[in-house]
């Protein structure tokens, strides 16, 4: 059940750092949301939905519950502690509490989780296109407040380059801020642009002098099977990537 609900996260973080990034299989939810749809906004079930956080969180032996900011394609970065009461309007979270789940939810965008190698602090941020352009990624590398040579990034499940389509709208907001970013587009037979999602994050990211970057590689829209995707279906689930600091024994 373990390796149906998760991608394999390959990177070299520290041993007091705990990850996952969940596919849509292993849960209980049914319809376009099958099954293990971990967002009860998305118009599943609510005791469904609670179910598969709890299966979730069961299974990837998460100390606490995941911490979940209210994502809305932005740049704001909030402490974890400060969603244990309510959700907050944010598109990344950190903490450097041992024991708090740092939390995004992803249908095609693109979640992306960072962490200190020394294990003192973590993040998880939601990149679409949007918040991608407007600096998500630079804002939650800053909040952790550390040299950028001491960050490693890993880059999970999103829309691949093959098939996200955008307009020229898109690409402008990318290449106003750093025209190298040319290198995440291809013309696409439509006349419009195939955006590459791992590509722009990359330059992001390095541009943020964050360069131990890992992952990506998947495409949530071309694989049906094991990730939900909005632009393939509309009505469907959302996955759900995590990191945390392990509490010492």
């Amino acid at each position: 059940m373990s390796e149906l609900m998760q991608v394999p996260v390959h990177w070299p973080s520290p041993a007091g750092v705990g990850v996952f990034s969940t596919t849509r299989l292993g849960g209980v939810s049914s319809g376009p949301y099958a099954s293990l749809n971990l967002s009860p906004a998305s118009g599943d079930a609510a005791h469904a939905v609670a179910r598969n956080v709890a299966r979730l969180s069961a299974i990837c032996a998460l100390p606490q519950p995941p911490r979940w900011p209210r994502q809305v394609h932005g740049t704001t970065v909030v402490e974890a502690d400060r969603l244990a009461s309510a959700p907050l309007h944010a598109d990344a979270v950190f903490t450097s509490t041992p024991g708090v789940v740092c939390s995004v939810r992803t249908a095609d965008c693109l979640p992306v989780l960072l962490c200190a190698r020394d294990a003192r602090v973590v993040a998880a941020a939601h990149a679409g296109w949007r918040g991608l352009a407007a600096g998500v990624l630079e804002a939650a590398v800053a909040a952790l407040a550390l040299p950028p040579a001491a960050i490693l990034a890993w880059l999970g499940p999103a829309i691949g380059p093959a098939v996200y389509e955008v307009g020229e709208e898109v690409r402008e907001a990318f290449l106003t801020a750093d025209p190298a970013a040319s290198a995440g587009f291809t013309p696409s037979p439509s006349g419009r642009w195939l955006a590459d999602l791992y590509t722009l994050a990359r330059q992001r990211l390095h541009g943020a002098g964050v360069r131990d970057v890992h992952g990506g590689g998947w495409c949530t829209y071309s694989d049906a099977l094991r990730f939900y995707s909005y632009r393939r279906d509309g009505t469907t689930g959302r996955m759900a990537s995590g990191i945390w600091i392990k509490p010492r024994a």
